[in-house]
């Protein structure tokens, strides 16, 4: 089943390809592959990212607030009307990550943001997350804004199941075509060679991995996958 609430600290950073494949030769030693990463291969994540019309949420995000918050339906590759998405929250506080997720049906859902009034649970559905979640949705009218998506690889350290990586790379994001059912298409966040990776854990990182990053000098990076693809459409939309 998957982890419906959790609060962690996420920290960032920008790979080359030589510094993944570094990382891959000894990961082994410390880490388990996540079980979707079937014979060492990356699967795909697809996200709807919510915000109101004037791309309020986002706007925020960026001005690097104490507290923000994001709201985003997720799949695992895509998928059909009946199968099953994730809703979820995202904030942030003092660089503490609380997230907190609950199961629609992908139609369900669609009828939803069409229509909050259309609520549709189902029996995996977290009742007490989606009341959350159904209040931050009244609160600023959000509907889909943006599509992104992406190819993943994911670890969890052996012994010690706090402390997760995931390293992401063809990171496509649009504005149309806002479905999880529509094939996985948009434009390319990160040039070629360049891979995203995220350290994920509440209490420190392990040593082996700090020198790792300390060995190849590695540092921390802002990089927003959202606030990236904004501030692209922002530029676009000021070249038009």
């Amino acid at each position: 089943m998957a982890i419906e609430v959790f609060n962690r600290r996420e920290i960032k950073y920008m790979l080359s390809d030589e510094d993944k494949n570094a990382l891959l030769e000894i990961i082994g030693t410390y880490m388990n592959s996540d079980p979707f990463n079937k014979d060492g291969k990356t699967y795909s994540i697809c996200n709807l990212y919510l915000d109101t019309t004037s791309d309020e949420l986002i706007r925020k995000s960026l001005e690097k607030p104490e507290f923000k918050e994001k709201i985003r339906l997720r799949s695992y590759g895509r998928v059909g009307l009946q199968d099953y998405v994730y809703l979820e929250s995202k904030k942030k506080f003092d660089h503490v990550v609380n997230k907190r997720r609950t199961t629609f049906v992908l139609n369900d859902a669609y009828d939803y943001f069409k229509d909050f009034n259309n609520l549709k649970t189902n029996p995996k559905t977290n009742k007490q997350v989606l009341k959350e979640i159904d209040y931050i949705m009244h609160f600023y009218n959000l509907k889909p804004r943006v599509y992104i998506s992406y190819d993943r690889l994911a670890f969890f350290e052996k012994n010690n199941s706090d402390f997760r990586l995931t390293i992401d790379k063809n990171i496509q994001t649009r504005r149309t075509d806002l479905r999880l059912d529509s094939p996985i298409y948009g434009e390319q966040l990160l040039p070629p060679g360049k891979w995203l990776m995220e350290a994920k854990a509440f209490k420190a990182f392990p040593m082996w991995f700090v020198k790792f990053l300390s060995d190849r000098k590695i540092f921390s990076t802002s990089f927003s996958k959202y606030g990236t693809e904004y501030k692209n459409f922002v530029l676009t939309q000021n070249k038009n």
